[in-house]
């Protein structure tokens, strides 16, 4: 399985509509079998950062769910609420609960 942790950091005072907007692409890529999870986080230290934490079938099925577009809308959406490109890191799940 294929994993993303995500930093995301909105402009002030805009990450409530950053949020929705990641729970609505939640809702979206669920629907895709290879989506294995989709959680929207927001960092209780720092009021503007959003983490998202997304496990895949593998990078491919990752890749693939850029290209609808559904979610390349929601891409668009977001972006002018966002106060900086976004970071995060790739990983390769080991296992684990609920996994």
């Amino acid at each position: 399985m294929y994993a993303m942790c995500g930093k995301l950091i909105a402009k002030p005072s805009q990450r409530g509509q950053l949020v929705e907007i990641l729970l609505r692409a939640a809702q979206t890529v669920g629907q895709l079998s290879s989506c294995r999870l989709y959680a929207v986080n927001e960092d209780l230290a720092d009021e503007v950062t959003v983490w998202v934490m997304e496990i895949w079938d593998d990078k491919e099925a990752h890749d693939a769910s850029l290209k609808d577009e559904r979610v390349r809308a929601l891409i668009a959406e977001a972006m002018p609420l966002m106060g900086g490109a976004p970071s995060g890191a790739e990983l390769k799940v080991a296992g684990g609960h609920g996994v």
